[in-house]
């Protein structure tokens, strides 16, 4: 009887690996791009944190029926002292208190602000020249599903006003203005941005004969092309620009250009959940200016730590550390060793 003998390995076959099908992409069902405006948001928030000089102490408190009456006369006091800046304010500001104050619960925010700093002055010499000042800031937000209003008060004269209104499902009506004593110095300006399934578009109208208009298109799952162009009557320019960005899980990149010689690039790298790393270019056709920098945002358990630096030689980095539900410390420094500048605060914010 013959003995079986087993196949070697060698001969041993194989089945043949399937095959990988590449994923079949959907353009008619993209995902829906973010503004146009904010397509470096992600490299901002590295790059462009928000740095302070001094001491800055911020209050924010929610306001329902029972403490409607007695927080309303807390603001008849600070409001009376701020209206001597501007008398007409106080009329406007006491019938939103009124009228927001007696709204749903926790829909109606008291905010406060105390800043105490130096404040540049321009000079014809390279140092630069500080002096010491000190500003309060009253401000009230109303928040709504359909509707948020948010308006600030300052010891200056300033006042400035924020509106965001859905008035729609897919069309949303955004609004800001500034008012002082200074002439020619105020200034509003309204934006209307329409949501599409796999497009945003949003028109832009300004005091001052501004005109804008601007629109972002997916054209694939990750990739996003637009196009915005502007018309400034007062001043008589115009111009136009385009814009790329490319988003993964894991990464996002961005490219704008416009004719007024402006070309920005941005970079972000998602290294985890808690950590990432961004870059930019910034160079002016014009003026000639190259401007380039690298920054990282790493978030932790109780404190997030942004920094950056940059190619003048700007280094800055700002840390948010939370002591307890409702009460963050702040610290803030930047370094401009080319100009000698340096700025440091320190900071307090209570409340959610």
């Amino acid at each position: 009887m013959a003995t079986l003998v087993p196949p070697s390995p060698a001969t041993a076959v194989t089945p043949p690996a399937a095959a990988v099908e590449p994923q079949k992409v959907d353009y008619l069902n993209l995902p829906c791009p973010i503004p146009y405006e904010e397509i470096h948001r992600e490299a901002l928030m590295s790059l462009k944190p928000e740095l302070f000089e001094g001491m800055r102490f911020d209050f924010t408190k929610g306001l329902n029926q029972k403490f409607s009456l007695s927080h309303s006369g807390f603001v008849v006091r600070v409001l009376y002292s701020i209206s001597s800046f501007l008398p007409w304010s106080w009329g406007v500001i006491s019938a939103l208190v009124h009228i927001l104050s007696n709204a749903n619960p926790f829909t109606f925010l008291l905010f406060i602000s105390v800043m105490m700093g130096p404040t540049e002055i321009p000079s014809q010499s390279s140092e630069t020249i500080k002096i010491p000042t000190a500003h309060y800031e009253f401000g009230a937000n109303y928040i709504d599903p359909k509707l948020m209003l948010f308006g600030r008060v300052l010891t200056d004269g300033r006042v400035n006003a924020r509106l965001k209104c859905d008035l729609t499902d897919n069309l949303t009506l955004k609004g800001n203005a500034q008012l002082t004593n200074e002439p020619h110095m105020s200034h509003g300006m309204f934006n209307f941005d329409y949501k599409g399934s796999d497009y945003r578009t949003q028109f832009q109208l300004g005091n001052g004969a501004l005109f804008g208009a601007s629109y972002i298109q997916s054209v694939t799952p990750h990739l996003s092309l637009g196009g915005e162009v502007f018309w400034a009557g007062q001043h008589r320019k115009s111009g136009i620009g385009y814009a790329a960005r490319y988003n993964t899980d894991k990464m996002v990149a961005t490219g704008q250009v416009a004719s007024t010689g402006m070309v920005a690039l941005s970079y972000v790298q998602k290294v985890s959940e808690k950590v990432s790393l961004a870059s930019d270019f910034m160079y002016n056709y014009m003026s000639r200016d190259v401007t380039a920098s690298f920054g990282y945002d790493y978030i932790l358990r109780q404190c997030r730590l942004r920094g950056k630096i940059d190619s003048n030689g700007v280094v800055a980095a700002l840390l948010e550390e939370r002591f307890n539900m409702g009460l963050n410390f702040l610290l803030s420094a930047e370094i401009d060793h080319q100009k000698k500048d340096y700025k440091f605060g320190f900071g307090l914010t209570v409340g959610e």
